[in-house]
């Protein structure tokens, strides 16, 4: 017996980064017979080393074989009735809304419109008060912008997202704990 046929999830898993994979193929595809695969500049500025969106058949399959492994362990954690059902829910949820803002950032961009700023900086805001350095955040997102930047610079910028949601969330939590005298949320109640 395949090791796939013991465990649904890796066979989720599997399914789904070649869905990945089948899909930045098709992009790359149509990227080709309409004018060429474009590269990139580093923060849109011509001085900068430019990145090629080919680096996307790389990058796409492995972003969402890692970011479905941190959500799988993720989930593995929860044994109340219905939890898992939930969890599964909530971070579907979670990735939509992240595609969706991604989606928008990069329309906005091709288009010109002001809004980019707004949606870039505003990302920074909503990441530490959503926990936007979860896996499915990241995934959203970059997915979300690769049709227009391709997947390296999209994972560029989450990253530093999370990176930044995270260490914002971890000082709180730590001025949190020190004005409390250093107990844990709760600790000496009856």
């Amino acid at each position: 017996m395949h090791l796939a046929a013991r465990h649904p999830s890796l066979r989720t898993r599997l399914l789904l980064t070649l869905c990945g994979l089948a899909a930045e193929l098709l992009h790359l595809g149509w990227e080709t017979t309409h004018g060429g695969v474009p590269a990139h500049h580093l923060l849109n500025d011509p001085a900068m080393p430019a990145i090629s969106n080919w680096w996307g058949v790389l990058v796409v399959p492995l972003l969402v074989w890692f970011a479905l492994g941190r959500i799988e362990r993720r989930g593995a954690t929860l044994v109340q009735a219905g939890s898992r059902e939930r969890f599964t829910t909530v971070v579907r949820l979670h990735f939509a809304l992240s595609l969706a803002w991604g989606g928008a950032l990069a329309l906005a961009f091709t288009s010109g419109h002001p809004a980019v700023s707004f949606l870039f900086l505003g990302a920074f805001v909503i990441a530490p008060l959503v926990h936007g350095y979860r896996a499915e955040y990241l995934l959203g997102f970059v997915l979300g912008m690769t049709s227009t930047f391709g997947a390296v610079l999209p994972l560029l910028a989450g990253s530093v997202i999370a990176l930044f949601a995270w260490g914002t969330r971890l000082t709180i939590g730590a001025l949190a704990r020190m004005a409390r005298g250093g107990r844990a949320r709760g600790a000496g109640l009856p």
